[in-house]
């Protein structure tokens, strides 16, 4: 959800609709009419035909034979440039040799423009996989441990405005949806030296994380997750903390070593 209050002066509005185009129709894998897209962006139609066909001209949509639009390769190749971008050779092999070890899926997450980012994965033999969690995955921060410990590290303000302008979807019946308990969840998480949740993203999926670069500047703070079975993580809890910390110091050598 966009703020309306942080709304640029100087805003393009042409701009702004395609990218709303763009966004819709990625969300609907089976394609979408113009006419469908102008309904979900509150657009009139010759606007948005005017928007899709530049879409299609620059290959970030395409049209197909039965009139519908999907995302183009376009948006692929600049994802590809996204997780080129946060590629390191250290940290990766440092990531591919914990998850190996441990069988527990590994990620790395900081903020990116000011949001909570995965930037990069080592998937784990013994951890169920979760195909949401990708190099660009935004969501969810409320209700994983990657997104926790970053956020852990904002001022109570700066969090409640993130949880706000990103709100508290449930993704399951047990996510956290008010701010209340998050906050409390958070403290938990402090007093325990690692941040935790046990199927509140996925049903039967823990996770868990810790702060690898604690940093002034918001963007260089980098936070370490796993994941695995939920009923592992009830019953292996500090070892999960011991392997992690472990790993996050590993880590960190490596950040180091590339700047």
């Amino acid at each position: 959800m966009r703020d309306p209050l942080a709304e640029p002066s100087d805003l393009i509005r042409s701009v702004s609709r395609a990218l709303r185009v763009l966004e819709s129709v990625g969300r609907a894998p089976r394609g979408l009419t113009v006419k469908q897209i102008a309904r979900r962006c509150e657009l009139t139609v010759a606007t948005t035909y005017h928007l899709v066909r530049t879409l299609a001209y620059e290959g970030y949509v395409i049209r197909r034979e039965d009139g519908t639009y999907i995302v183009g390769l376009e948006v692929a190749d600049r994802y590809r440039e996204l997780v080129a971008a946060f590629r390191s050779p250290a940290v990766g092999e440092s990531l591919r040799r914990v998850a190996l070890e441990t069988g527990w899926s590994h990620v790395l997450g900081r903020f990116v423009g000011g949001q909570v980012a995965i930037t990069a994965v080592a998937e784990g033999s013994r951890s169920p996989y979760l195909e949401d969690l990708v190099p660009g995955f935004d969501e969810g921060a409320h209700a994983t441990a990657l997104g926790k410990a970053l956020l852990a590290t904002l001022t109570t303000e700066q969090r409640q405005r993130y949880l706000r302008e990103y709100g508290m979807r449930p993704f399951t019946s047990a996510t956290l949806t008010t701010p209340e308990a998050f906050e409390a969840d958070l403290t938990a998480g402090e007093r325990r030296g690692m941040q935790l949740e046990l199927g509140q993203f996925r049903q039967g999926v823990a996770c868990a994380a810790v702060l690898v670069c604690p940093d002034k500047d918001m963007e260089r703070r980098t936070v370490l997750a796993c994941t695995l079975p939920a009923s592992e993580m009830m019953t292996s809890a500090r070892v999960v903390r011991t392997k992690l910390l472990t790993a996050a110091r590993a880590i960190a050598e490596g950040l180091a070593a590339d700047s």
